[in-house]
């Protein structure tokens, strides 16, 4: 049986479009957490968080990571999948975690050009530059406790891809 691949990281670094080929390459099923979250709710994760809060928001993110792991499955997580101790755990326990790492930089400059605000509200009202660099202070730590192996996700899709699988495979063969 071939573990759930949970892909975490800060918003923007690639998680869903990573997590596409890669499942295309394996031939597994994909399912990004706050997709399902978003059609589960029939409302937007900017109208979650204005409606019922973060905190409301975080309960049904941890809901959808229970309802999407299955097998042979890769999970782009939302970004903040990570703050909630139960959620690094579960994960762990049940596949294989990998971080894509990028540059706070990097990551603005990838939302400045694709805001998409419905799926990627504000976090902390500040200018996007300036809230990724307090992102990724606050949640590196947890990144880094949650994965089991971290990728540089500044390279192309398919390199990314190939880079996941080659680690999964060394992981096997030790």
């Amino acid at each position: 049986m071939s573990l759930p691949i949970y892909l975490i990281g800060a918003r923007g670094c690639g998680k869903t479009t990573i997590g596409q080929v890669l499942a295309r390459t394996l031939g597994y099923t994909f399912c990004d957490t706050d997709h399902y979250l978003q059609q589960t709710a029939e409302c937007s994760v900017a109208e979650i968080v204005a409606r019922e809060g973060w905190e409301s928001f975080r309960a049904r993110e941890t809901e959808a990571l229970r309802a999407v792991t299955a097998p042979a499955t890769v999970i782009a997580t939302g970004g903040g999948m990570v703050l909630a101790e139960v959620n690094r755990h579960f994960m762990r326990e049940r596949g294989h975690v990998i971080w894509l790492s990028a540059p706070a930089e990097a990551l603005a400059n990838r939302l400045q050009q694709q805001p998409e605000t419905a799926q990627r509200p504000t976090l902390t009202g500040q200018p996007i530059a300036e809230e990724m660099d307090e992102v990724l202070r606050l949640r590196a730590p947890l990144y880094q406790q949650a994965a089991h192996y971290r990728v540089d996700a500044m390279q192309p899709p398919e390199q990314v891809a190939e880079e996941i699988i080659r680690s999964l495979a060394l992981a096997r063969a030790s």
